[in-house]
């Protein structure tokens, strides 16, 4: 089969390999669509031992299985099912197990993938194998945020709320507020194409860096160090910062008078648990026409080094790997 190797310094070339063989407890799964992300960067520019892509849907191909032949999506952490975490539904904070698909174990940029049968999630038949790979983070990651806070700063007298960085998350988190009800929502990002797609959204521009404007509900998606520290200087008095953005790099945080003389929360916030997966549906299902315009192109394996590099460069807000 044809897998995508990583080998670092941004160069990614097409191998074939050797179709995996499921182990005990796993199905084969035939890649269909795989979304491209921007946490992979890391592995773009520092190469990979194993084949990356989490956001991975495909049909099952193992017979005698009962879901053989049905399109799933991979869930990304493996869970052992019955710690403290997994107990409480928090199955993306398993506290057992630290594998995730796509990253310490390989991942959905090929053909086949074995695949562990408590990560595969059913996907109806009214949702197009396209809009599929949305369900986990552009829609699962950004919504599952935002309901997490969501008692602390209800729709109802929110006010304004910001959401820094337009990437697919970010696009994400303005589809799930203005669908549970935040009626005035702001974007900063600074590429314009996507500031105009938010706005179409019936999102707001918000400069970035501009500290004249705060807000009770911040949901920081780009995982900029300035823009953490932004929110944490206009997010109003018993407000939310919410990180969902990632970093690896060392955040330097200088506590101004601004951040000391307040109450606040700042919440950071991982993937989803299983049980949002029916909400997630229901959300896409709500905004079709909306996720589908995040989808911006759809491309063949050879075409994965060219498009990954465009991606990266903010020219493509959700491609997707497609196998026939």
């Amino acid at each position: 089969m044809q897998a995508a190797v990583f080998h670092g310094d941004k160069t990614i070339t097409v191998a074939d390999i050797e179709r995996p063989v499921p182990a005990a407890g796993e199905v084969l799964l035939r890649v269909r669509r795989t979304a491209l992300c921007g946490s992979d960067t890391k592995l773009w520019i520092k190469g990979a031992t194993f084949t990356p892509g989490h956001e991975i849907f495909g049909v099952v191909e193992q017979p005698g299985h009962a879901l053989d032949g049905r399109r799933c999506l991979v869930y990304i952490p493996v869970h052992c099912g019955h710690c403290e975490s997994c107990r409480r539904g928090d199955t993306q904070m398993c506290l057992n197990e630290s594998v995730l698909v796509g990253w310490n174990r390989p991942g959905g940029y090929a053909e086949y993938l074995a695949v562990p049968e408590q990560c595969l999630l059913p996907v109806p038949d009214d949702i197009e194998d396209a809009l599929a790979p949305l369900l986990l983070d552009t829609i699962g990651t950004a919504a599952h945020g935002i309901r997490f806070v969501q008692n602390l700063v209800p729709p109802q007298g929110a006010g304004p709320v910001l959401v820094t960085g337009a990437g697919p998350v970010g696009m994400g988190a303005i589809v799930a507020l203005l669908n549970l009800g935040y009626t005035e929502v702001y974007v900063s990002d600074l590429k314009e194409e996507r500031l105009q797609l938010a706005e179409s959204f019936g999102a707001r521009r918000h400069p970035v860096g501009d500290n004249s404007k705060r807000f009770k509900l911040i949901v920081e998606c780009s995982g900029s160090h300035a823009a953490r520290s932004l929110g944490m200087n206009i997010v109003l008095p018993r407000g939310v910062l919410i990180l969902i953005g990632e970093s690896d790099a060392p955040w330097p945080v200088q506590e101004t008078p601004a951040i000391r003389r307040k109450d606040f929360y700042m919440v950071r916030t991982f993937y989803f648990p299983k049980s949002d997966f029916a909400l997630n549906v229901e959300l896409l299902r709500k905004e079709k026409a909306r996720y589908r315009q995040l989808v911006d192109a759809q491309f063949g394996i050879a075409q994965l080094p060219e498009m990954f590099g465009r991606f990266v460069a903010g020219e493509l807000v959700k491609p997707l790997l497609a196998f026939s």
